[in-house]
């Protein structure tokens, strides 16, 4: 992967450009423009933030970080589609950190709105609300917004940039610009005279282009197919450089080891590591130890040699203590009751059912360990690290070790894996300190897995309570309440200093907000102040209340003796039919209500959460005893397919993510200490217990939905429902491994 600093030395040039929800060449008006990222450089051109053009050829700039979701590929393929270039021709590297990268759709998702209900003036409000985002300098890769961000933005880009290379064009061969076309990189004139955008690129910089229509979808050569992923070479011939993979001359290796149990330190005895041959330095960090040594091995085992007295912890010292905390907040009073409909306090006739639901902590578990590789020059240093949000990470470092964040540059990497773990700062900011004991020599600072595991930010445990009514088939009431730590709180103050005012919308996501008619329908949130750090997880709140809403949802069918596929088909239908479909499809791919051997059981979860409706059905079969996953279909609506393959990819993914914190995810706790220390104690599905799958991807929305995350939520409460249907016990606590013999 090229690096930024490369770039620089080769002059891309990057011009102004007009941000807040645009690009150059007027195709917004905008007040003030963003700065450029880059310097120029002698002799070459420029164009806007995502498109870079030398001698040898074209770079798309993508402005998210690529963390095995394809987003790199769609994100120049956004592009590429407008500006007419030749696929295998395009070039792409993440954008540095820069005001002109913001995420224009993220803070959109706070507003109190119902995705499933956005109407077009909901939806252009939420993008008008976005685009603070750039007064934040908020560059950050999560919440399934980075094509939502892009989608116009991007091809704006590549738009502008081929009427630009057409303007230049004409002027020089002296034709009307109405009468060039353009195709793989070329602007082409009626007597088939071929200018390359790389030739007419200087003169094209200088050309004021108007306003630019984007292309209809009827016209898209490129975007609605599944393309060859720009990544997937150098993954596979082992080329495509992670943090973990940078080499640098004279570099050295460090380590970290911090409290288990996230307080501070006592004190420390580091004579024995000291020590040892190799080891160069032991570093105090103030509320642990760093060490750097010739190898990471080394490290790791110089760390595990300091002697090293801890404080204790904040919060209660096991898990059973914890999640007594958090079952106490249901009975107090509700920090958000945002959806609240009818009146679920009045007398109603019918069948009354109740459940109390629970699911522990959960790990990111990242493949790749955190790691970051840090290098301190005099006043400037230089971070290599895979991270969700370069900004955040130049000035968390840069506050650190004490340097402006001018004088920091960072370099973001590929990530192997993410989910919200590489939204922080912590690991970047121990390779900067590491840095700074030894300057003018790189350090490649490498979390050990046991210190990974013990000092990620987890997915909060969380519980909830139910109450419905049904009669003749269909629910009347739905009375709902959700106990858990705020992530979003938790992470904005340590992230940001503050925490956003009102009601926490995040904490009963994929509850209040589904698309169901039930005549009495409340949902209320409870905050449980915990000092056990939390963070972004996978779908965030709609992984705990995916299970939770989703799993009472089936019960309500099965106490209704409703069909619970059609059960929630016909709750959706009026609601919104989008969704109802959805439902419907998946029925009609599995051969819903066709009758399954004694030993099969089939189960159906949903949940529209990120802009995207997603069914699911899971098949679990038993077998001597042991009951193994079979088979998954999964049914999405995400409004506009940008690429089949990578949308299809993702579902699997997520729907892979889920099940396997729903089989077997657990993070406990004993004496206020993490008791998960590596993959053989946090494990997942592998190949052997992995079903087969099958997607199918609608696009009926009338809005382009999230997809890296809307395929974990149905996922949980789709194999709770098909482990029911095969066995009759209801599981309200996961993982189901306490339940059931799973083959895993």
């Amino acid at each position: 992967m090229a690096s930024l600093g490369k770039i620089a030395r080769r002059s891309f040039l990057i011009g102004s450009a007009a941000i807040v929800g645009g690009v150059a060449f007027g195709v917004y008006q905008v007040n003030k423009d963003a700065p450029n990222p880059l310097t120029p450089g002698e002799g070459e051109a420029t164009l806007n933030p995502f498109i870079m053009i030398n001698a040898d050829g074209i770079t798309i700039i993508t402005p998210r970080a690529e963390m095995g979701q394809g987003v790199h590929t769609t994100l120049a393929a956004l592009v590429a589609e407008e500006m007419d270039l030749n696929w295998d021709d395009v070039r792409v590297m993440h954008g540095p950190p820069a005001q002109a990268y913001y995420n224009g759709a993220l803070l959109g998702l706070a507003l109190p709105f119902r995705h499933y209900a956005d109407t077009n003036f909901k939806h252009g409000l939420r993008q008008s609300v976005g685009k603070v985002g750039k007064l934040l300098s908020l560059q950050v890769t999560g919440g399934s917004t980075s094509m939502k961000d892009a989608y116009e933005r991007m091809r704006h880009a590549g738009a502008s940039a081929r009427e630009a290379m057409k303007l230049a064009a004409a002027d020089q061969l002296s034709v009307a610009v109405a009468d060039l076309r353009t195709e793989n990189g070329m602007v082409i004139a009626p007597d088939g005279t071929e200018l390359s955008y790389i030739s007419l690129a200087q003169a094209a910089a200088s050309v004021d282009v108007p306003n630019v229509d984007l292309r209809p979808k009827s016209e898209w050569k490129l975007l609605g197919t599944s393309l060859p992923r720009k990544d997937m070479v150098g993954k596979s011939t082992g080329t495509a450089e992670y943090a973990i993979d940078v080499v640098l001359p004279g570099m050295k290796f460090g380590t970290v080891r911090m409290n288990p149990k996230r307080a501070g330190m006592v004190s420390f005895d580091a004579t024995a590591a000291e020590g040892m041959d190799g080891v160069e330095a032991i570093v105090d960090l103030g509320d642990g130890i760093g060490v750097i040594a010739s190898n990471t091995w080394l490290a790791f085992q110089a760390a595990e040699a300091v002697d090293i007295v801890w404080q204790d912890a904040s919060y209660p010292a096991t898990s059973d203590a914890l999640m007594a905390e958090i079952k106490a907040s249901l009975s107090s009073e509700p920090n958000s009751t945002v959806r609240d409909d009818g009146d679920v306090t009045q007398a109603v006739d019918g069948t009354e059912i109740t459940a109390e639901y629970d699911v522990p902590w959960l790990a990111h578990a990242t493949m790749e360990p955190m790691n970051a590789v840090a290098w301190q020059d005099g006043d400037t240093m230089q971070i290599w690290s895979g991270n969700q949000g370069p900004i955040l990470v130049r000035d968390k470092c840069a506050e650190a070790v004490g340097l402006t964040p001018e004088n920091v540059t960072i370099h973001t990497n590929l990530m192997g894996g993410g989910f919200g773990r590489r939204g922080e700062s912590d690991f970047s900011v121990h390779a900067a300190r590491l840095a700074t004991a030894m300057p003018g020599t790189p350090i490649k600072m490498t979390w050990s897995r046991e210190e990974d595991m013990r000092h990620d930010f987890y997915r909060p445990a969380a519980a909830a309570s139910f109450r419905g009514v049904v009669k003749d088939g269909k629910p009347l009431l739905l009375d709902g309440a959700i106990a858990a730590p705020s992530v979003t709180r938790q992470s904005s103050l340590r992230i940001a200093g503050s925490a956003p005012p009102g009601p926490d919308r995040g904490h009963v996501e994929a509850a209040y907000d589904q698309p169901y008619a039930i005549p009495n329908y409340r949902i209320s949130g409870h905050l449980t102040d915990i000092d056990v750090p939390i963070g972004f997880w996978r779908s965030v709140g709609s992984s705990f209340n995916g299970f939770f809403f989703d799993t009472f949802v089936d019960e309500m069918a099965h106490a209704a003796g409703a069909d619970p596929l059609n059960f929630r088909a016909d709750l959706a239908a009026n609601e919104h039919p989008v969704s109802e479909t959805v439902i419907r499809t998946v029925g009609e791919m599995s051969q819903w209500g066709k009758q399954s051997a004694a030993n099969v059981g089939r189960g159906i979860g949903f949940s529209h959460t990120f802009g995207s409706a997603v069914a699911q059905v899971v098949e679990v079969v038993e077998e001597d005893g042991q009951i193994r996953l079979s088979k998954v279909w999964i049914c999405c609506d995400v409004g506009t397919a940008l690429d089949p393959a990578i949308v299809k990819a993702q579902m699997v993914s997520g729907a892979i993510y889920g099940m396997s914190a729903a089989m077997m995810g657990e993070v406990s706790f004993a004496d206020g200490a993490v008791e998960q220390y590596n993959f053989p104690d946090y494990d997942a599905l592998r190949m052997h217990s992995a079903p087969e799958f099958e997607v199918v991807v609608l696009e009926n929305g009338p809005h382009l939905g999230g997809v890296g995350e809307p395929g974990t939520p149905p996922s949980m409460p789709a194999l709770g429902n098909a482990l029911f249907d095969l066995t009759g016990t209801r599981a309200r606590s996961l993982p189901f491994i306490k339940t059931f013999d799973l083959l895993i």
